[in-house]
């Protein structure tokens, strides 16, 4: 996600904003409470699989799936919202389109 950062970013730290709160808001509606969860426990509190696994009592290849399943929502969102500021829609960016077979 960081190197998405900087490369959306460039040289503009409004941009660098935007994307940030664009993230932000995507952790709060576009990710399950789960996966909103586990990422924040990966990426938030530095904490392992194995770690997240035994602190939730779920497998390890479980959170992994999760993390997985979580930052492909992240990205699909970000995406959309990058291309919606690019064109000037803010709404797509606050209402990217879902896929049904994402669970």
């Amino acid at each position: 996600m960081a190197a998405y950062t900087r490369e959306m970013a460039g040289d503009n730290g409004g941009q660098l904003d935007k994307l940030r709160e664009n993230l932000s808001k995507a952790l709060r509606q576009d990710v399950t409470d789960r996966q909103r969860q586990i990422l924040l426990l990966y990426y938030g509190q530095g904490l392992n699989m194995r770690q997240i696994g035994e602190r939730l009592g779920v497998n390890k290849s479980t959170v992994s799936r999760t993390i997985q399943r979580g930052e492909a929502r992240l990205r699909r969102c970000l995406r959309y919202g990058a291309e919606a500021l690019l064109e000037g829609e803010e709404e797509a960016v606050l209402h990217p389109p879902r896929r049904q077979t994402e669970k």
